[in-house]
């Protein structure tokens, strides 16, 4: 079954939040807008305002409440991709050209700031104090995130406890806050939004370790860019890590730099793949996935219970 398909029932709802994303970057600056738009249009799956419409469901459904978290949780995580990808000096991204790429760096950073404030602009309808105290410590803790992994960048002696931390903090923490802010802002009581943001937590973490599997299984047109490109910036995954319990492999992962050949990064990709490393990344991302599926079952039935099911199921085990 295909991801949409999963949470269907939502095709109209998700289509307003379309317009509304597209509405929300009407500036008076020009290049401010094509910059936004450009993002904008290179796609994405919308997992997070998903997220959001299906925790709202656990209360007092409102689109035009939901609308709200939900353009601003998927404008968080398109300004955060923009800066990453002139940290990264990614040219692509989905297999479009970057804003960095199709302009410059400084637009890009002026771009992802615009697109941060804009979200902001539109939590401030939410009247509920709680919803702003967790999007600011989310957003507080997405940035240590990202200084660690450049602090980490060709650091190949950090552990997997390094990684885990990295990652709850890249991808995780904006999951298990849109789960848990579609709920506030429905009303939903404590006890059952608290259990949706660790839902959130737990599919985060699996969603983050089986993208950086597919970095080394997935072909180049699958990802939108090269095979093994994380390594080639330095950024040490759960794979990488696996791989480097044996020695021989770790004396070869430890030449990897930057301008590296096309060829031997290749050649260590499959040194990789051969090892083990990527089962073994899989029972971990798995793990993670029982721990969300097992906290779903705590939680009122409903037809949204059944959607997040199987989203997460499709995002922990998607095509290696």
């Amino acid at each position: 079954m295909k991801l949409k398909m999963m949470y269907s029932f939502l095709n109209s709802d998700i289509n307003i939040i379309e317009k509304a994303l597209e509405e929300t970057f009407e500036t008076e600056s020009l290049l401010l807008r094509q910059a936004s738009m450009h993002t904008l249009k290179a796609g994405g799956k919308r997992i997070r305002p998903v997220f959001v419409l299906l925790a709202g469901k656990f209360g007092h459904y409102d689109i035009n409440v939901m609308k709200d978290v939900a353009v601003a949780l998927e404008l968080i995580h398109m300004g955060s991709l923009v800066h990453d990808d002139v940290i990264d000096n990614a040219d692509l991204r989905r297999g479009e050209p970057t804003v960095k790429a199709k302009w410059d760096s400084q637009t890009a950073m002026y771009t992802g700031d615009f697109v941060f404030a804009l979200a902001l602009k539109l939590m401030a309808n939410i009247e509920k104090p709680a919803a702003h105290k967790i999007l600011a410590n989310t957003m507080v803790e997405v940035t240590v995130g990202e200084i660690q992994q450049i602090k980490d960048k060709y650091r190949f002696n950090q552990n997997l406890r390094d990684y885990l931390r990295r990652i709850k903090r890249k991808t995780a923490l904006l999951i298990a806050a849109s789960c848990q802010l579609g709920a506030i802002a429905a009303g939903v009581e404590e006890a059952v939004h608290k259990k949706l943001y660790f839902f959130g937590y737990f599919v985060g973490m699996s969603f983050q370790i089986t993208d950086d599997i597919l970095d080394f299984t997935a072909t180049e047109k699958e990802l939108g860019k090269p095979a093994g490109s994380d390594l080639l910036q330095g950024n040490i995954t759960a794979p990488v890590l696996f791989a480097m319990e044996n020695e021989e492999i770790r004396k070869e992962i430890e030449k990897v730099h930057e301008h590296m050949a096309t060829l031997e990064i290749s050649n260590i990709i499959t040194l990789i793949k051969q090892s083990g490393a990527i089962e073994k990344s899989v029972a971990l991302s798995d793990q993670y996935l029982d721990k969300a599926l097992a906290i779903l079952e705590e939680i009122p039935a409903n037809k949204a219970k059944k959607a997040l099911r199987d989203i997460a199921r499709f995002i922990g085990r998607r095509k290696f």
